[in-house]
């Protein structure tokens, strides 16, 4: 999963409060087979966008965050879009939207589309977020809008994995490398996706990056713009290059920050994924032991780990927070871990959870375990995990799967390559090989005939390592990089020149020049 920091399921409060706005057709799975999109249909009419004030719900809920006390309004929006592009006017879902004006707005150029990444993350959520934060010269010239993407949130959300299954799957082995650690893996992924397939059947396939792709074209007709202006994190750049290869006349401005490695198949992207956090862990295990205080983790913070999880798994770990009757297991610290390492704001607080959890409170790694897969206080989650995997898998070339012997075989290799991080990559590639849906592959994406594309990547990033920025640049004809010498997932608009670099972009059509870097 690859979503921009600050916007890990974060904020499901704020779609709750919003979600009434608008009125809704029930959330049902839809019951029309996915297209196979291997040659584009005829293209459907943009049904309009019912927009309703939603700021009395938003505002309230965003007040004392930075960048509150700017002049935002909000709207909540509700369209249809065709359930299968194969039948462009047969039955739809809807999707959902949020949207951000600046007051005092100048010579408006349109939308600014954005999405955060995931995929499953929420779009409507991100736009919230993302208007307390993002260039005020930016909103100044463009709204904010923010979809929810099918399957996603509030648009047709995918719910077929039950809570406590998620809870299970969270706490399990996290670096599985015996058979029978495997087998108990195996079993729960096998679990949750005969579920998934009981509930929806078919229809699992209509959640693919291909349909949300056609789906984009539709909103921005909706939003009155002739051509699109997008802004999009970690798998919001698969999204946005795949928008590219479909329709390459119709783009505006693309940014694609922290972007994924199209060239990479599945074995080669969980592999890049392992490494990247291993180099993660490594940068903030060094920032955590150059502390003037002090790291709370000792001079080796990785034996620290490794002994914290052998702690946990011998007895795991309770929480000191009122009511939590919950205890931290070794999978419960491992993603704690990986959801800090998005973002070097997280690490004080990943060290002195760590800590504390050697003392026996796990309060503070429950904390970011369940920001990140989007679990509330009261235990139910947001569907970003039943998202995340529908989409994952209904894009997955089924002729890439691996065998479970291969699976097998590569988590004992990773696992010794990778310590913290490679068995448990190696096991998540056993859950589109028992996913049933129907396939619609990313298309290869060049985007011939787009207008500049600007790929954006961190030197720095565990999540999306750099080579798949620079990979995406060359792959797309028009596409120009740039590169942060930073640490963490994302880069925009994390510095001035960065910021500086995009803005540019987005305003006045300007790329940086070829090879540019900004440092840290």
């Amino acid at each position: 999963m690859r979503l921009s920091p600050g916007l890990v399921a974060a904020a499901s409060a704020l779609l709750v409060a919003v979600s009434g706005c608008t009125s809704f057709s029930d959330s049902t799975a839809p019951e029309s087979s996915p297209a196979t999109e291997s040659s584009p249909p005829a293209e459907p009419e943009a049904a309009d966008i019912t927009w309703t004030d939603c700021n009395d719900q938003i505002q309230p809920l965003v007040a004392g965050r930075p960048g509150s006390e700017r002049p935002l309004t909000f709207e909540c929006g509700r369209t249809e879009v065709p359930i299968s592009y194969d039948e462009p006017d047969g039955a739809t879902m809807p999707i959902f939207l949020v949207r951000a004006r600046l007051a005092g707005q100048t010579d408006r150029i349109g939308s600014l589309l954005l999405n955060p990444g995931g995929p499953g993350a929420s779009g409507a959520d991100a736009a919230i977020g993302r208007a307390l934060t993002l260039p005020e010269d930016v909103l100044r010239r463009f709204d904010l809008v923010g979809f929810d993407p099918r399957g996603v949130a509030l648009s047709t959300p995918v719910e077929c994995i039950p809570d406590e299954l998620k809870d299970r799957m969270i706490a399990a082995e996290p670096r599985p490398v015996s058979e029978e650690q495997l087998d108990a893996v195996f079993t729960l992924t096998q679990e949750a996706a005969d579920g998934c397939a009981e509930e929806y059947g078919d229809a699992l396939g209509t959640f693919s990056t291909t349909a949300t792709a056609r789906d984009m074209d539709l909103l921005r007709q909706g939003l009155g713009d002739e051509q699109l202006t997008f802004l999009g994190y970690s798998y919001g750049t698969t999204l946005g290059s795949t928008y590219a290869e479909l329709f390459p006349d119709r783009v505006r401005a693309l940014v694609l920050d922290a972007a994924v490695d199209p060239d990479a198949d599945q074995r080669a992207d969980a592999e890049a994924g392992a490494a990247g956090f291993e180099a993660g862990f490594d940068a903030f295990a060094a920032n955590c032991t150059q502390l003037v205080a002090g790291c709370p983790l000792g001079g080796d913070p990785r034996g620290f780990v490794n002994d914290l999880l052998a702690q946990a798994g011998a007895a795991p770990i309770p929480s000191a927070r009122a009511g939590e009757t919950r205890q931290a297991t070794p999978g419960v610290i491992m993603t704690a871990i990986q959801a800090a390492l998005y973002s070097t704001t997280a690490w004080p607080q990943l060290a002195q959870g760590l800590a504390a959890a050697a003392q026996g409170d796990s309060q503070a790694l429950f904390s970011l375990a369940d920001t990140y897969y989007g679990r509330l206080q009261d235990g139910t989650f947001s569907n970003l995990i039943d998202a995340n995997i529908a989409i994952t898998c209904a894009d997955r070339d089924p002729g890439q799967e691996l065998a479970e012997e291969d699976i097998r075989a590569l988590a004992a290799d990773w696992g010794q390559r990778y310590p913290l991080f490679g068995a448990g990559a190696a096991a998540s590639l056993y859950t589109c090989t028992v996913w049933e849906a129907e396939r619609t592959p990313l298309p290869e994406r060049d985007a011939q005939g787009a207008a500049p594309i600007l790929v954006v990547g961190n030197s720095g990033d565990p999540v999306t390592p750099l080579p798949g920025a620079v990979d995406l640049a060359e792959d797309l004809e028009s596409a120009v990089l740039l590169t942060w010498q930073g640490q963490g997932h994302t880069a925009y608009p994390k510095t001035d020149c960065v910021s500086g670099a995009v803005n540019a972009y987005l305003i006045d059509l300007t790329v940086p020049a070829e090879g540019t870097t900004c440092p840290l």
